[in-house]
């Protein structure tokens, strides 16, 4: 194909953006950007009646958060324009027009109660070549009556005329050439009168076409729809500049049959929504990755191996990466297991390689959830340092790294039983002159200095190391200890060290 690449991801303003629908975002951007392409961003929004205010919005800020930008779009123009559908009457309405003038589509009446009785009627009834002589549309009712009918306001829809017995090529990318006999095949609806809007069907094709769209990237569950798009494209002479489709595997449910749904993530406890989102009508609330402390690079690199890999046994890719070894040849055609843990995984390993300074700025959130403000970035950047090997999310930085900011006001009930002695109150007294007495509190130094002491004395180390940590942190948990000390001010940590003994009672002899 000499043409430029284009491509598009056109989603539905009728709710929050689907993680699958994300993926095939991804796929198109990666496709465009390896190919030197345009990626065009085109609001569907031709069914008014499944419209939800503020979708549109959410969709351009879930993308922006993932690092996903675009050529074209309703934010961004072009010459292409307008790139919300429900502008683009007018354009439809004349390419409606050449189909029946064409004699291809037809004009139909049928009342809703008219379709329920032919299905009940006729066995798998379905609107076509052997049924469309016994319904109520221009093949068969005088043009009077037809022109009458209209002049009167009522309601009709306009139907491709869909010839049988004809044979149609799919051609993909991912499933090679798929034939599909046009027996099977309904004439589907592509226009009604009630909103004057198109369907899916005519304005996808129509703006594919007008856009210059070279390659239909979208997912698998679209794959029904392609015979019909061959045959409309053939219908308005389109046939050179027909796109090549692409037709991506489900994602699947991480547990059972069938495509991954918000109910699996709700019952599994993980988003799939990019961001948070709450239902303007109910008032439910959403979880989404990005609240949920997930970084986007690990987002793009998770999805990106959802029904895809490199051929090899590589699994950490940068965006860059993705562009460079990205082939559909190595898409697969069945179903991808939505496997949410994997997800997990992939956002502890970019939480390692994270600057600190920014996922201080990123923990910014939860340290004024738990009454931490104005803390100094610096302070929480090294308090992360020392805690994120054992995080997966952002907030886990926190859990794992509460003390830094909090003394505790608990102790670990399990610890105290095991690590504090009738002997500990006055070992700890102890321990707080030694710490008094040092003046450089990096952590190798006070680490000899302590570490002596506790020789000297005969003490048991792990008893009084350990009791230290109960007073400093709460808990038998953290790094290690001097680099904990090294990071609190001292006074803090004589402090804890003081309340601790005061708090903590004495064990029952």
């Amino acid at each position: 194909m000499d043409r430029k690449v284009r491509v598009r991801f056109a989603p539905s303003p009728t709710g929050p953006l689907h993680i699958g629908g994300v993926r095939t975002a991804l796929y198109n951007y990666i496709f465009a950007k390896q190919n030197g392409g345009d990626l065009i961003l085109r609001i569907e929004d031709t069914d008014s009646r499944r419209f939800v205010p503020g979708a549109e919005e959410y969709i351009n800020n879930a993308l922006a958060w993932l690092g996903i930008t675009f050529d074209e779009g309703v934010k961004e123009g072009g010459k292409y324009g307008p790139y919300r559908q429900s502008e683009r009457k007018a354009i439809y309405r004349e390419y409606v027009d050449k189909l029946l003038d064409a004699g291809k589509a037809y004009i139909a009446f049928d009342t809703p109660e008219e379709l329920e009785e032919a299905r009940e009627k006729i066995p798998n009834f379905q609107y076509d070549a052997h049924t469309r002589g016994k319904m109520r549309n221009s093949l068969v009712m005088p043009k009077e009556e037809v022109d009458r009918l209209i002049a009167d306001g009522t309601q009709y829809v306009v139907r491709f005329k869909v010839e049988p017995d004809h044979e149609v090529v799919v051609n993909d990318l991912i499933r090679g050439e798929v034939r599909i006999n046009s027996n099977i095949i309904d004439d589907k609806v592509l226009f009604k009168s009630a909103d004057n809007l198109p369907t899916y069907h005519l304005a996808n094709i129509v703006d594919d076409h007008l856009m210059e769209v070279t390659h239909v990237i979208r997912g698998e569950e679209w794959l029904p729809s392609a015979p019909l798009h061959v045959l409309l494209y053939e219908a308005f002479g389109w046939k050179d500049t027909m796109p090549q489709f692409v037709h991506l595997p489900l994602l699947l449910k991480p547990v059972g049959n069938g495509k991954l749904s918000k109910r699996d993530g709700d019952k599994l406890g993980f988003p799939v929504f990019l961001l948070e989102w709450k239902d303007p009508v109910t008032g439910e609330i959403s979880s989404g990755y990005r609240e949920k402390g997930y970084l986007p690079e690990a987002v793009v690199n998770f999805l990106a191996l959802l029904g895809w890999n490199p051929g090899d046994d590589t699994e950490m890719m940068s965006i860059d990466d993705l562009i460079s070894k990205f082939s559909f040849e190595h898409c697969s055609k069945s179903g991808a297991k939505f496997d949410y843990k994997k997800g997990i995984w992939f956002n502890h390993e970019y939480l390692q390689k994270a600057d600190n300074a920014r996922l201080a700025e990123l923990l910014k959130p939860t340290l004024e959830a738990n009454g931490v403000k104005d803390c100094d970035p610096d302070y929480v950047a090294k308090a992360i340092a020392l805690v994120k090997g054992r995080a997966e999310l952002v907030p886990d930085l926190w859990t794992q790294g509460d003390f830094f900011f909090k003394a505790p006001e608990t102790y670990a009930e399990k610890d105290v039983k095991k690590r504090w002695s009738a002997e500990t109150p006055r070992i700890m007294e102890e321990l707080i002159g030694v710490l008094e007495g040092i003046d450089d509190m990096s952590s190798a130094n006070a680490e000899k200095i302590v570490l002596d002491w506790i020789a000297e004395n005969g003490y048991h180390l792990g008893n009084v190391m350990n009791a230290f940590r109960l007073c400093v942190v709460g808990a038998c948990r953290g790094p290690h200890m001097f680099d904990i000390t090294e990071l609190l001010p001292k006074e803090e940590v004589i402090s804890r060290i003081r309340k601790a003994i005061e708090t903590i009672p004495s064990p029952e002899n």
